[in-house]
């Protein structure tokens, strides 16, 4: 296995999850991502005796459950590590393992060079950046994000609480994405509009001058100008109705590490100084939408208005 792989593994079990001798560790991987779901395995399987290893065929969609049998061992482990093509981190399958007490990573969409990159970080000034971006908007009643691209949207917060993934998962329930980096919230509503221009599936990174533009009125998505978006987007809605459209998430990039974006959102939100917003699932963050999608866009040089003061960003 190559050495790269095995340090990155090696952060992510003895310090990010804090994995002790004894304790249980579920790794749950998928046909696509088995090398790092491997080198996860034996990274655990060096400090306890009591690791797994979980594999499936790959989901179609961000936020599909996974097989029953995979949601059972989760939700019966200390911690489990998820690097998987789709993302398992606003499913009930996780939501349950944390409330179980397992704590857990879920790694939605690594590649091997992200994986080596967002694990060589230091998380102690993540942390740090988390603190601060806290500090500034956690009191927020309404938040503004305007962009050079044409962002002009407005959050309203009501009583939902910022969170923060700092990649530190230590304590029993405990959950973040890694590579680590953002605070964010499922906001109450929002109105305006907000213009991708960073990063989005199904896309990737978007080229010089590309933008997607998405209109939002009172919570939801009423005009995207991506076809392929739209389609994702019809698709969730034909199981959910217009869950799939629901305004799901701010969030600020706190990984003072990441100093460009690559095309992978795992990352690329995470990058500080950006800003993201999501669409549909919200249920796993503090929100009461429950939808089979959730699709993070990214916004490059965003200013922030918390109660209508600019604030100043996390900077890499």
């Amino acid at each position: 296995m190559p050495s790269d792989l095995t340090a990155a593994a090696e952060t992510a079990v003895e310090q990010c999850l804090d994995v002790s001798p004894g304790e249980s560790v579920v790794v749950v991987t998928d046909d696509k991502r088995e090398p790092i779901g491997e080198a996860l395995y034996e990274a655990a399987s060096a400090v306890t005796a009591d690791a797994t290893i979980l594999r499936y065929p790959p989901a179609d969609q961000h936020g599909t459950e996974p097989p029953a049998p995979v949601a059972a061992a989760m939700e019966a482990s200390d911690a489990f590590l998820a690097p998987t093509t789709k993302s398992l981190s606003h499913t009930r399958a996780r939501g349950r393992a944390c409330d179980a007490g397992a704590r857990g990573a879920t790694l939605p969409g690594i590649t091997e060079s992200v994986f080596t990159t967002g694990l060589d970080a230091d998380y102690a000034a993540i942390d740090d950046a988390c603190d601060d971006a806290l500090a500034a908007v956690g009191d927020a009643d309404e938040i503004r994000v305007t962009s050079p691209a044409g962002t002009d949207i407005t959050f309203e917060l009501g009583d939902r609480e910022w969170l923060a993934d700092t990649g530190m998962v230590h304590a029993p329930g405990d959950f973040s994405n890694l590579p680590a980096g953002e605070v964010f919230i499922a906001p109450e509503s929002a109105t305006g509009t907000y213009v991708v221009d960073g990063t989005m599936m199904p896309h990737g990174l978007l080229g010089e001058g590309e933008a997607l533009a998405f209109e939002v009125d009172d919570g939801l998505v009423t005009s995207v100008s991506d076809e392929a978006v739209r389609e994702e987007l019809a698709t969730a809605a034909a199981s959910v109705g217009d869950a799939a459209y629901n305004l799901a998430e701010l969030g600020i990039g706190t990984n003072v590490g990441v100093e460009e974006l690559v095309g992978s959102v795992l990352l690329d939100e995470k990058a500080a100084g950006t800003v993201h917003i999501a669409i549909g699932d919200n249920a796993g963050i503090g929100g009461d939408t429950d939808a089979p999608v959730h699709l993070d866009g990214i916004l490059r040089d965003p200013t922030v208005y918390v109660d209508g003061e600019a604030i100043e960003l996390p900077g890499a």
